[in-house]
Formats: C-alpha cells, structure tokens, sequence
C-alpha cells in the first residue's frame, strides 16, 4: 500500500445488474438454455463423426430389391409390361 491509492473493487456492478450477483429469472432461463444449445451441438457432433468413421453401420441391411415377390433380380423390364 505504498502509492496510498485504494485497492479497485473486484466485484464492481455493472448497469441494471444487482449488487448482489444474483441472477434474475430471465438470466436464468437463458443461461440453461444455452446449456442445453451446447449439449445438443455436442450429441450432433460425436453422432457426425461416429457416421464418419463407419458410414456402413448405419444403413438398414435389407436392400430394395428384398421385397420383390416371385421376381428375380436384375428381371424388372417383365414386371413393368
């Protein structure tokens, strides 16, 4: 304390902001809602790279021609006449 200055007050109030730090409903309600932007932002990105690196275990293993009754595949010009 040798220049005689005092010391700046670490938890200064700012605006509209209560001098008490409590956070008002509204600041509430936004803030849990960014939690939950961030959760989700995150389950998207490891679901990406999960699809990334093993696009095949993803798709169904039954293809389209599967359900073809009494038809062969590759013998669709038959099937349109």
């Amino acid at each position: 304390m040798d220049g005689g200055q005092p010391d700046p007050s670490p938890l200064v109030p700012l605006g509209n902001v209560p001098s008490d730090s409590s956070m008002s409903l509204e600041q509430k309600t936004t803030f849990v809602f960014v939690i939950l932007l961030f959760i989700f932002l995150g389950i998207l990105i490891v679901r990406c790279f999960r699809i990334l690196l093993d696009p095949y275990r993803s798709m169904p293993t039954s293809t389209w021609a599967d359900g073809l009754e009494g038809l062969e595949k590759g013998q669709f010009d038959h099937a349109l006449a």
